[in-house]
């Protein structure tokens, strides 16, 4: 687990969003270290989604203001979180479900090779590259890397999406939507295992789940959302469940700072 009392790899401060007359965020902060998995939660509206996509670059912030290492960030779209360290797996996904792995892994950013001055796909070596990041980085070994990504399995695809994001050598913080929500529970293992195996490598997770059971699984640190709020922060060693939930739907309306 990373030293709560060491600088963030990544600091939110005083970030406002609002969307015409409409306030998502009010005045939120956000640390994240490198080596630990902080789990964002809230009820539907409270303010996760909003609140990510402004540390990738989907949005920008009405005020407030964002650093890494101590830096001022300034990104323009999601380009230039990635170009920063900064990239995000989303419930989603985004795969082509028609092409295999490692043309997915590579999807936007393939490699090339010339032959006799015409560029061409790199197959061969998208293919070696794809199933390397997929072993090393996060120990899968897929059965098949020839088959369209619709016939793997949930954790498979996680796996090839999560793959996509850490390729990226200079990736420093990586944001996990609702990772295991259309998963089994054997998936679901899978999949926290590896973010288990992201935290080891040093990198700043960022968890966002409905699911409290997953969050006190892997997570070392909780941040709750309300109505566009940050309401508490926790250690998940120091709280259980319940505390948590209470946090949620604002039982006794208090705010708790314990871990911050």
């Amino acid at each position: 687990m990373a030293d709560a009392q060491a600088a963030p790899t990544i600091a939110m401060r005083g970030i406002v969003k609002r969307f015409g007359g409409v306030t998502a965020l009010d005045d939120v902060d956000l640390d994240a270290h490198s080596g630990e998995v902080l789990a964002i939660v809230g009820d539907n509206g409270a303010g996760k989604s909003t609140l990510i996509k402004i540390l990738t670059g989907v949005y920008q912030p009405s005020a407030g203001r964002i650093e890494m290492d101590g830096t001022p960030l300034s990104m323009a779209d999601h380009s230039d979180a990635i170009a920063l360290g900064i990239d995000a797996v989303y419930q989603t996904l985004a795969l082509a479900d028609h092409l295999p792995p490692a043309a997915n892994v590579f999807l936007g950013n393939e490699l090339t090779t010339s032959v006799l001055g015409v560029p061409l796909l790199d197959n061969r070596r998208m293919r070696s590259e794809a199933e390397k990041v997929l072993f090393d980085r996060l120990g899968v070994r897929l059965p098949d890397m020839d088959s369209p990504a619709a016939s793997l399995s949930g954790g498979q695809r996680q796996a090839i999406a999560i793959a996509r994001a850490v390729y990226h050598a200079d990736l420093r913080v990586l944001v996990m939507d609702e990772p295991t929500a259309a998963l089994g529970p054997q998936e679901t293992a899978r999949t926290l295992r590896l973010i288990e195996t992201l935290r080891e490598q040093g990198l700043a997770v960022i968890l966002i789940s409905h699911s409290l059971d997953d969050v006190f699984e892997v997570a070392d640190r909780v941040q709750v959302m309300r109505r566009g709020k940050r309401v508490g922060v926790v250690n998940v060693a120091d709280v259980t469940t319940q505390d948590v939930l209470g946090l949620i739907v604002g039982a006794g309306d208090e705010t708790t700072e314990s871990a911050a």
